[in-house]
């Protein structure tokens, strides 16, 4: 193979990896690896979690969304109060400042999809549109990962390994 088609091969297969690892533009924002967690068999909602990050001069929020797993998508944060974790739902949007990042992740902010269809199995990947105050609709796929699964995809205690 000649150097300049190797070079525009080898570009392609990076192109290809990133947009595979669920990295996703909306205006200034970057939405880096959208996922969820697999669910019990009758569970009625599922977590999803992700990256959001502002590249532009001024603010923007996640003001609403939708899914093809359930009929309803809010966001919500969690916080511990007095020793009991308290979860309710983000009013008015979630904020993303300039330059700054926002992670969804469990024990902390996420989105929330209510009114589950089906059961959430790890390997299932699903689609979402996520609205934003600004940079408008951005259609996403969440990958869905095992019941316990963390932001880099290992199990809780499994540093370092990918499951």
């Amino acid at each position: 193979m000649r150097p300049i088609a190797f070079f525009f091969t080898a570009a392609f297969a990076l192109a290809v990896s990133a947009a595979a690892a669920g990295d996703y533009k909306a205006g200034s924002l970057d939405i880096s690896d959208p996922w969820s967690r697999a669910t019990p068999k009758g569970a009625s909602v599922a977590a999803g979690y992700m990256k959001i990050k502002n590249n532009g001069p001024t603010p923007d929020r996640l003001i609403s969304g939708s899914s093809e797993v359930a009929p309803k998508f809010e966001v919500h944060e969690m916080r511990m109060e007095n020793g009991v974790a308290k979860m309710r739902q983000v009013t008015g949007g979630l904020e993303i400042k300039p330059g700054e990042t926002v992670e969804l992740k469990p024990g902390s902010l996420h989105a929330m999809f209510v009114g589950l269809k089906k059961q959430l199995s790890a390997g299932d990947h699903f689609k979402a549109t996520l609205v934003f105050e600004k940079a408008g609709p951005v259609s996403v796929e969440y990958d869905v990962r095992a019941m316990g699964a963390t932001p880099s995809g290992t199990m809780p205690g499994m540093k370092g390994h990918e499951h």
